[in-house]
């Protein structure tokens, strides 16, 4: 990462609040070992970095949960946000959003990497943990600016900005950009939902072998 040599654009701040800004959905999934088998089961997962040149971590690979089981967070998700509808966007001219799709990213595969989704792409997203025997700082912390001279700036992405990359004019900013703000414990079969413009990213990553690793379910809804 280059030094910070010039000040970024100074975001809009709000403290997540749970409620409000995010929703803990505990016990979500009526049988979640079985889906948690079914994904371990899986032989057609996409690798990531380290094993190949790409920007995300780890292995992934869709759908994660089956029609039915999605019809049943997807319930629970626009009861607690009260949206009347929610569905997965398009990308307009093509592309892929990772929408319900499992991820499974062990210790040493990635860093923490704050950032926001794309307002364009979604109002809401949501990490399923799938893993029961990961430690509990492994889960998903928010995270805000913190500017030159010790001062905290914001968090989030505001119009007409649509990620994090548009809003600071940079994909390069320094390792000591963004602090930490509130983290959210990880616990199997937890619904992590919140407002997709909150810079964000996994805590940490845990586990080597494929049964060790962090392994999460995400998805992007527009409301």
């Amino acid at each position: 990462m280059p030094p910070r040599t010039s000040t970024l654009p100074v975001l809009p701040y709000r403290k997540p609040t749970r409620g409000r800004d995010y929703w803990l959905l505990d016990d979500v999934l009526p049988d979640p070992d079985a889906v948690r088998e079914r994904c371990l089961a899986r032989n057609d997962w996409t690798e990531g970095y380290p094993h190949k040149p790409e920007s995300w971590p780890g292995l992934r690979t869709m759908p994660a949960l089956e029609p039915g089981e999605l019809a049943h967070v997807e319930k629970l998700v626009r009861k607690a946000t009260g949206a009347p509808k929610i569905w997965a966007e398009r990308p307009t001219g093509g592309g892929t959003v990772n929408h319900n799709c499992v991820q499974v990213v062990g210790e040493g595969e990635c860093e923490p990497r704050p950032h926001t989704d794309s307002r364009n792409l979604c109002r809401y997203a949501a990490v399923l943990y799938l893993n029961p025997l990961v430690p509990k700082d492994c889960g998903t912390s928010f995270y805000r600016q913190s500017l030159p001279g010790g001062t905290l700036g914001g968090n989030q992405v505001a119009p007409p900005h649509n990620n994090l990359v548009d809003a600071l004019g940079t994909r390069f900013v320094a390792p000591d950009s963004f602090t930490e703000d509130v983290r959210i414990p990880h616990r199997a079969n937890r619904l992590l939902l919140y407002s997709a413009n909150l810079i964000h990213t996994a805590t940490r990553y845990w586990g080597t072998t494929l049964p060790e690793k962090r392994m999460t379910a995400v998805f992007f809804w527009m409301a």
